[in-house]
């Protein structure tokens, strides 16, 4: 089936036992069992929910994956990811990532024992260099949050198959409408369901989706001794969100794209980074991998953080807010804001300035947004 038909129809079947079209919310914790040594399908809400599964089998399929897993935040997904390794093992990680993974993994995970190298993986001889032979895993991002740099994906799973190390990739930015992370022979993808997926800026979630059978069994087991799944409740309001998801995600990216194309025409901005822009040094690496760019990016205003600053304060449609992929328009700086929890060396070696501002371009007409840019710039 074709993306828009699974997006409405995949894992979800008209309810068995009254004829519901929409999955119902089975917001319960316990299931009753049909005698003694008699399970039901699900026992107990943590272990399996019906509501859960449905989502969890759309968000599969939409990734071209076998088994699909969702959480109660982004991060919730990736802690659960990163409890596989343990004391002697030893990560590789893009250099240039979201803030929140940045600490999660110095602060949390490197603290059991497992070492972290931060690599620029943009460069595949680096990225062989760093190989050791206790490395279990390559998690990356692409495109990276906030600076929309690209990892080649194809390139980055050849060689951690040939080394037997674990690739896991971050496709919030661009959904599985405009890149599939499995098809290029990564092994796990993750999202914040937060973000594309749901799309409406009222649920926190997350998702994790693997082809491989082995690690799909670690994940769930997992999943269900660390208690980190998805409610029911949030897992319907996803749902809800990935049956529009493919016509959101062109809305987003036409009106990204001509925003960019704007901004870059603009004589208070000095760079924009989007990789629909053929301006963007891996603007052909894009075409290749992604078709599509979604509607985040970032740009640098000339000056420093007191024009970034004088910018976000003004807009009056773009609210100043963290998160993306919402239907309404957001702005942020990352440097204060959805970074802020890396130490400064840290921010500043991967590039991060504090002239950096990040858009998540909603649903809004293109014209206004752009209208509100031009009145918020006349404040710089």
């Amino acid at each position: 089936m074709h993306f828009k038909t699974l997006s409405i129809h995949a894992g979800q079947k008209p309810d068995a036992t009254y004829g519901a079209v929409m999955t119902p919310i089975y917001q319960t914790s316990t299931y009753a069992f049909r005698g003694a040594n008699e399970p039901p399908p699900f026992d107990y809400s943590r272990s399996g929910n019906p509501t859960r599964k449905a989502l969890e089998d759309c968000i599969a399929a939409l990734e071209g994956g076998s088994h699909g897993y969702v959480f109660g935040t982004g991060m919730a997904a990736e802690t659960t990811f990163f409890a596989m390794y343990g004391a002697g093992d030893h990560i590789i990680v893009h250099d240039d990532l979201y803030g929140g993974t940045y600490r999660l993994l110095t602060r949390v995970i490197a603290q059991k024992g497992v070492a972290i190298d931060f690599v620029n993986l943009r460069d595949l001889a680096a990225l062989q260099g760093a190989i050791r032979p206790e490395t279990k895993c390559v998690w990356l991002e692409t495109p990276t949050n906030p600076l929309m740099n690209l990892l080649d994906l194809k390139a980055i799973a050849g060689i951690a198959k040939s080394r037997g190390i674990v690739t896991a990739c971050d496709n919030t930015f661009c959904s599985p409408y405009f890149q599939r992370p499995l098809e290029f022979g990564i092994d796990v993808v993750m999202h914040s369901t937060t973000k594309y997926l749901n799309g409406h800026s009222d649920v926190v979630g997350g998702a994790l989706v693997t082809d491989n059978e082995n690690l799909a069994k670690q994940i769930y087991f997992l999943q269900n001794a660390m208690g980190t799944c998805a409610g029911p409740m949030d897992c319907f309001l996803v749902l809800r969100g990935i049956k529009t998801l493919a016509l959101r995600m062109e809305e987003h990216n036409r009106s990204a794209l001509e925003i960019a194309r704007w901004l870059e025409a603009h004589p208070k901005v000095e760079v924009v980074l989007h990789p629909g822009l053929e301006s963007h040094p891996q603007h052909a690496l894009a075409k290749k991998q992604m078709t599509g760019y979604g509607g985040t990016f970032s740009f640098n205003v000339k000056g420093d953080r007191d024009e970034a600053f004088r910018l976000v304060s003004n807009t009056k449609l773009f609210t100043l807010a963290i998160s993306l992929g919402g239907v309404e328009s957001l702005i942020e700086h990352p440097w204060t804001m959805t970074h802020s929890s890396m130490p400064e060396n840290a921010r500043a070696a991967s590039g991060i300035t504090q002239n950096l501002v990040r858009v998540s371009v909603g649903l809004e007409d293109v014209n206004d947004l752009i209208a509100d840019f031009e009145q918020a710039f006349s404040h710089v």
